[in-house]
């Protein structure tokens, strides 16, 4: 199975944000209408996301997944059990989803802790937003989080 794509608004940013945690490409149009999420679907090639349950006729071909409201754990396992991620976990920027680079510590002297950079030889950087990240105490919370909602382990280098 290809890896997924999807897209979705700034309703469901928070599911976004973990999904990229787990690998998943998921582009976000902030204040996006539904008929523009299936719009930017059908361009791109990927999945719309979304709360509503509308699904409008002239975009029958372009597939769409509702996510459940108030349950984000439900709405990440479905996901992650019927769709492939683009990468393996934290291997996607958060922020504005484009693949992380892997750079020396060094080059982040300045722009990170300097205990990061003198604890580490290597840090991930997105070539877009300018963003450091590192194996840090926030990463290690995030993967309990995740490990707790999907009900198994997920490695630093482990396909979801």
């Amino acid at each position: 199975m290809p890896p997924a794509r999807f897209v979705t608004d700034s309703s469901l940013e928070h599911l976004a944000r973990r999904l990229r945690f787990l690998g998943y490409d998921v582009a976000t149009a902030p204040a996006a209408r539904l008929e523009d999420l299936f719009a930017i679907a059908r361009a791109e090639g990927r999945t719309v996301l979304t709360l509503s349950p509308r699904h409008p006729r002239r975009w029958a071909d372009v597939p769409a997944l509702v996510v459940p409201r108030g349950d984000p754990v439900a709405a990440l396992r479905g996901i992650a059990a019927g769709h492939e991620p683009a990468g393996p976990p934290f291997s996607r920027c958060p922020e504005c989803n484009l693949p992380l680079e892997r750079r020396l510590a060094i080059e982040a002297r300045g722009e990170v802790p300097a205990r990061v950079t003198r604890g580490l030889t290597h840090l991930t950087h997105c070539p877009h937003c300018g963003r450091w990240y590192w194996e840090g105490s926030h990463v290690a919370r995030v993967r309990e989080w995740l490990e707790r909602a999907l009900g198994r382990k997920i490695g630093p280098d482990a396909r979801v």
